[in-house]
């Protein structure tokens, strides 16, 4: 069984030869490959040479084309910074009313020299390369997380009270460019798009009911309508949004080391999801010792037994982890499947 039929397997929920490994690799990667985070978000052939680079040292059973959260703002316009040493930001908000909304126009994702379409050539390089016995993931970020990222996190979240008219209007005109780039994303080959939706921690269950799900839910339509797969990240505390982001159609859930593993894993094994996650990726991966790391995955993987279920930390795997330490992170499941024999 090679790396994307296991993956795919535990997403279907089929017998699989041992646990898949996937975790979210950046600053990891970027160290590893020798290159700057500038070059790692502005070069869509180094971002996918890094990732591959790290699914040929360390076996991973999945890599994704992610480095930040600003192509699409940079297409629709936002004077972007890019520093040497972290992700690219917008230096102000773009949209501040419904005039500067009317303002803008829907970018194609794959117009030459576009933040969109460098991300959706870096995936097609990694996809030839590795696409077919590795499971290759897309990145989009959802429209609620793009809102943010347009209007300012503290702005947005002010207008879902005070003008949540606006606030639609900007969710609805985001969700087709991101249905656009992540239908971009899937004609690479691509079997999944990860989405990102980070910011959607912060609101309540009945905003995120309002806000935020429906336009997820759009989007993973449009991705399986296209015989695509979804996964969805959302960092931070998700506790109190687990059962409603469980409707949102992903068949991938990434779990936060804030959120406890066991609700995680009746929440989603109860409706038959996968999901990955969730040790902490300072304290139990880089700050561990190859031991602790090691015991960490392997109590991971024997409470998610049972269930449709991926090693992963929480969030992204710092760059200062030690390659011994993520060696023994890498080969957990291969350890666990040894001991069950």
């Amino acid at each position: 069984m090679n790396s994307k039929e296991r993956f795919l397997a535990s997403i279907r929920g089929e017998p699989v030869d041992r646990v898949p490994v996937f975790p979210l690799l950046m600053f990891f990667a970027q160290r590893r490959h020798g290159i700057t985070y500038r070059e790692l978000s502005t070069n869509g052939t180094s971002m996918a040479e890094a990732q591959l680079r790290m699914r040929d040292s360390y076996g991973l059973d999945a890599i994704t084309a992610c480095t930040d959260a600003f192509r699409v703002p940079a297409d629709l316009g936002a004077t972007m910074v890019f520093p040497d040493d972290k992700p690219p930001f917008a230096a102000q908000p773009l949209v501040r009313s419904s005039a500067d909304l009317e303002k803008l126009r829907r970018p194609d994702p794959c117009a030459r020299g576009t933040r969109m379409a460098d991300r959706v050539n870096g995936l097609r390089h990694m996809v030839r390369h590795a696409g077919s016995d590795c499971a290759v993931v897309g990145w989009v970020d959802m429209p609620f997380a793009e809102a943010c990222s347009l209007c300012g996190v503290t702005e947005f979240m002010l207008m879902l009270v005070d003008d949540p008219h606006l606030a639609h209007s900007i969710l609805q005109f985001l969700t087709n460019i991101v249905i656009d780039f992540s239908i971009a994303q899937l004609e690479t080959g691509a079997p999944m798009i990860g989405a990102g939706d980070a910011a959607a921690s912060l609101v309540s269950p009945g905003q995120y009911r309002e806000f935020a799900l429906p336009y997820e839910q759009r989007v993973c339509e449009t991705v399986h309508a296209r015989n695509g797969l979804v996964k969805l990240h959302i960092c931070g505390n998700t506790t109190h949004l687990l059962e409603d982001m469980a409707g949102c159609g992903a068949d991938l859930f990434n779990v936060d080391h804030l959120v406890d593993f066991d609700a995680a894993r009746d929440a989603y094994g109860k409706r038959k999801l996968c999901f990955k996650g969730n040790l902490n990726p300072v304290v139990d991966v880089m700050q561990a010792t190859p031991e602790q790391c090691r015991e960490l995955c392997l109590d991971r993987l024997r409470r998610a037994k049972g269930t449709r279920f991926m090693l992963s930390a929480g969030c992204e795997i710092p760059a200062e982890t030690s390659d011994e330490v993520f060696e023994v992170f890498c080969k957990a499941p291969q350890a666990a499947s040894g001991k069950n024999q």
